[in-house]
């Protein structure tokens, strides 16, 4: 363990633990990602004793330090400071055991031994522990076969998994977590036990799930954790939209894709291509709208006419309920929800400079994302349309540089202003003002008149008077 000590604040902590006559132990996450050979900035010290007093004293003994952040209701204690240019976060707490009420995920807390403290650990790769008092520095306790998981790539809990979840379900969004972010395999019993406590992941706050799922979208493989969600009876709980695109239906013979699995393939795709959780979320939605807009016709079979529409107008309501921001955020996921169809719709017809000038107006900044949400939509298992596709996104690209070059549409402001239309006929607001501005913004995105003031400026007087208006 020399490697992972090597951090001077392993070697304060543990004189000043042995000169206050206590026991301290880095734990959890510090030791695993060590062996994972993870980066870590997060350090969880345990001590027999007072956490918060620990703390204090470490203190005294750490410079540059702003100040010790105390939460004595959890007998726990935060310092922050920077060493070799990061910000570490180091957090006392003093060993305890916990006991629960069914009702709530807050533990009844007692001072405890080291073993008490690892009993309690969600998995027993978080609950290794080194020691950092002189006598026995660097010694690892693990006596739940942390080390020997983390080797064999298996999540477990150190106790009875049915209780482990039942007195906490948020361990059963870690353990899924946990697995997506590390390609673990969640072990049989405890994968079994979150799927017997399921239900009881209603006594968590929505804030808190939501957290795990964003977590989970980030991770490498985002497909693993959701396709545990739902096989373990989770996603059903809180996510139904999405549950509700899992399962094929046919008729005459005639079926159409499972879009639950290939919203998995969209978002696995994105995630390769951007690290943007926002656009993660845009690649889970993309085809939401589906269940809702599913009709059969006897002649074109499985249709799902509208679904863009549909789902761009349901961002709000999953938003909202999942507690995730109602702000630009959102709106840039209700977008390219909509949109994600018109790059296919595009590319499939003969690409004239007016459909791309539209598209570029609607997507403004998005664009870029647009694209990759589109090419990531790509999930045929025939090789030849693929690649049909994918030939015909980069014509689309290409027409999107040129024209954007040339005509400035992206984030498009009209040459002409309203103002500008009211001040030169002395008008009030009116209906013709607005027709006046529509019919110059469609003529330049149809290339009927250049993205030119003078341009637009002609246009208007020409159509003022044909209205009537005199300047």
């Amino acid at each position: 363990m020399d490697v992972i000590l090597t951090h001077p604040i392993y070697t304060i902590v543990g004189e000043t633990a042995d000169r206050i006559g206590i026991e301290a132990y880095a734990v959890g996450g510090v030791v695993r990602d060590y062996f994972l050979q993870r980066p870590c900035s997060d350090i969880d010290i345990v001590c027999v004793g007072s956490g918060i007093a620990l703390a204090e004293e470490v203190a005294k003994q750490i410079s540059p330090i702003k100040e010790v952040h105390v939460f004595k209701n959890f007998g726990t204690a935060q310092i922050k400071y920077q060493y070799d240019n990061i910000e570490w976060e180091v957090e006392f707490v003093g060993a305890r055991r916990e006991s629960y009420h069914r009702d709530s995920r807050k533990p009844i807390v007692e001072d405890g031994t080291l073993e008490d403290d690892q009993n309690r650990r969600d998995f027993t790769i978080n609950a290794m522990a080194v020691c950092l008092n002189k006598n026995h520095f660097g010694d690892l306790v693990d006596p739940f076969g942390g080390i020997r998981d983390l080797n064999n790539g298996i999540l477990r809990t150190p106790l009875e998994p049915g209780i482990t979840f039942s007195d906490d379900p948020l361990r059963m969004m870690r353990a899924i977590r946990f697995a997506s972010q590390l390609n673990f395999t969640i072990e049989e019993r405890t994968f079994q036990a979150i799927c017997d406590n399921a239900s009881r992941i209603s006594i968590v706050s929505q804030e808190r799930i939501t957290t795990e799922l964003n977590k989970i979208l980030m991770s490498p493989h985002p497909s693993i954790g959701l396709k545990l969600l739902q096989k373990a009876g989770l996603l059903p709980l809180f996510f139904p939209e999405f549950s509700k695109l899992k399962g094929v239906e046919t008729i005459n013979g005639h079926g159409h894709k499972d879009n639950f699995y290939h919203t998995l393939e969209v978002i696995e795709n994105v995630a390769e291509k951007s690290d943007n959780l926002w656009l993660r979320w845009a690649a889970a939605l993309h085809d939401i709208g589906k269940p809702a807009t599913k009709h059969y016709d006897e002649k074109t079979g499985w249709t799902f006419h509208g679904h863009e529409a549909k789902g761009a107008q349901m961002v709000k309501r999953i938003f909202k309920r999942l507690r995730l921001p109602l702000d630009n955020k959102m709106k840039y996921v209700e977008k390219l929800v909509l949109l994600h169809l018109r790059p296919i719709v595009i590319s499939e017809d003969v690409v004239t400079d007016s459909a791309i000038r539209r598209l570029l107006f609607e997507a403004g900044d998005d664009i870029d994302d647009l694209m990759i949400l589109c090419e990531a939509d790509i999930t045929s298992k025939k090789e030849e349309k693929k690649k049909r596709f994918r030939d015909n996104y980069q014509l689309v690209r290409r027409k999107l540089v040129e024209l954007e070059e040339k005509d400035r549409i992206r984030n498009f402001q009209p040459p002409v202003s309203g103002n500008d239309i009211m001040e030169t006929f002395h008008l009030g607001p009116c209906h013709e003002i607005g027709v006046i501005k529509d019919a110059i913004k469609d003529a330049i995105l149809d290339g009927t008149i250049p993205n030119e003031r003078q341009a637009a400026w002609d246009m208007m007087i020409s159509m003022g008077k044909k209205m009537g208006l005199k300047p």
